[in-house]
């Protein structure tokens, strides 16, 4: 049997900061194929960004990413009977996915004000190293840390 291909996707970048980042995010902030939405939601925040920090949107964004993009993660396997947490590293294409889904979840479980808004404080909170988002990244370096031992165990 032959192996399954491996496609590679060809992202585009979003239409008024031209980087392929943002437009990989703004599809999945998107809901239900609502993409004039999420590029609302996601520019508002990007606008907000800016009011408060007064620093470029895209820079912020960027750094906001750099600091929640993860460098391991534990997978689980089963070896006689017992379930092992093993420490691997995260492949570059699943890092963006992990990073933006963070922020994502992070921002909608705020709860009091519009998304955009709350998009923007966990934008905001990331870039400068803190939030929920970096904290889901360092629970999961330390989850890999503390199985250190099962690393063997790794395909």
């Amino acid at each position: 049997m032959r192996k399954k291909r491996n496609y590679t996707r060809d992202h585009r970048p979003d239409r008024l900061y031209g980087s392929v980042a943002m437009g990989r995010f703004i599809n999945y902030v998107m809901e239900d194929g609502k993409k004039k939405v999420a590029e609302k939601v996601v520019y508002d925040a990007m606008d907000l960004v800016k009011k408060e920090t007064g620093l470029a949107p895209l820079e912020v964004f960027d750094k906001a990413f750099e600091n929640v993009t993860p460098l391991v993660e534990v997978a689980t396997r089963r070896i006689g009977g017992a379930n092992y947490q093993v420490p691997r590293e995260v492949r570059q294409g699943r890092k963006f996915m992990l990073a933006a889904g963070w922020i994502i979840e992070a921002a909608a479980k705020k709860s009091g004000k519009p998304m955009a808004n709350r998009l923007a404080e966990e934008l905001i909170l990331a870039s400068k190293n803190d939030g929920a988002a970096v904290k889901k990244k360092q629970d999961t370096h330390r989850m890999a840390e503390a199985n250190r031992a099962f690393a063997h165990f790794a395909r």
